[in-house]
């Protein structure tokens, strides 16, 4: 029998994700990996920093001399960075559409992309643990709502992208308003079932997609209130969009709210949720 053949495959991360940190969107990963008890390895940095490293399976700090050797995997950024960023050829192989975060089988050889993509492989590799619901069908339902979260979170991410910059237009806030109700709206119907979590009485993959993009959306209240409109000469400030996500907010979707408080509480969100929302 050969080494490999030896080595305790239950004890290797089931994932090796790079990504800029904090990331509510890993989130999704690390939550689900703590659920289902395995690990994953995850490497990165704050975003200015990533200007600074490898972008590749091996990720890693780069000083001067490692970005001269690595000279030819130099690429002028795009969306979310505004720097030239060292991504291998191997990298752009896994990860097509080059962002982060990128993940990868242990060996390597294949790349995930996409946060809620990743969250389901840590699910896939992982022991059943009732996360991807019980049959074809409640895996459908539970794959609805993570598509919803992508649609939600196109919108959201050219959004703070935009209050991060200082500067949004009306059209961008009004599109970006209407994405904020149709999506709590559906969560709020989901909950009114009243079996305690988005896809029935068990927590699933869901109920983490949706408790992380609205994390991550709770810095619109404080970003908007330091943003103008754009190109209108009054200096218009932007009204906020989403109620603050704390115990005693008011809300148009209160069993939204209520649930997503319910899941930052719980132990396998907590270490992650409640630091980042106490800011």
């Amino acid at each position: 029998m050969s080494e490999a053949a030896n080595v305790d495959k239950s004890a290797q991360p089931v994932l090796r994700i790079f990504t800029y940190l904090p990331n509510p969107r890993l989130w999704k990963a690390q939550i689900t990996a703590r659920i289902a008890g395995v690990d994953i390895d995850v490497r990165g940095a704050k975003p200015p920093e990533l200007a600074n490293w490898l972008w590749d399976f091996d990720a890693r700090p780069l000083d001067e001399a490692g970005k001269a050797e690595h000279a030819a995997s130099a690429r002028q950024s795009h969306t979310g960075f505004k720097t030239t960023l060292y991504k291998t050829d191997a990298f752009l192989a896994t990860q097509p559409f080059g962002t982060v975060p990128a993940a990868f089988s242990p060996d390597g050889a294949t790349g995930v992309f996409e946060s809620n993509s990743i969250m389901r492989a840590v699910a896939r590799a992982a022991p059943d643990v009732g996360l991807y619901g019980a049959d074809p069908y409640s895996a459908s339902r539970i794959d609805g709502f993570l598509d919803a979260s992508l649609a939600f979170a196109r919108d959201s991410q050219h959004y703070l992208l935009a209050l991060g910059g200082g500067s949004v237009s009306r059209e961008l806030h009004e599109r970006m308003r209407d994405s904020y109700a149709v999506y709590m709206g559906g969560m709020e119907r989901a909950l009114a079932q009243g079996e305690g979590y988005l896809c029935g009485a068990a927590l699933t993959l869901a109920d983490i997609c949706f408790a992380c993009e609205l994390a991550l959306f709770s810095r619109e209240p404080k970003m908007a209130a330091r943003a103008t409109f754009g190109g209108e000469g009054d200096g218009a400030m932007v009204p906020r969009i989403a109620a603050e996500l704390r115990a005693d907010a008011q809300s148009a979707f209160p069993q939204a709210i209520a649930h997503a408080l319910k899941l930052a509480a719980h132990p396998a969100f907590a270490a992650d949720m409640q630091p980042y929302l106490a800011k």
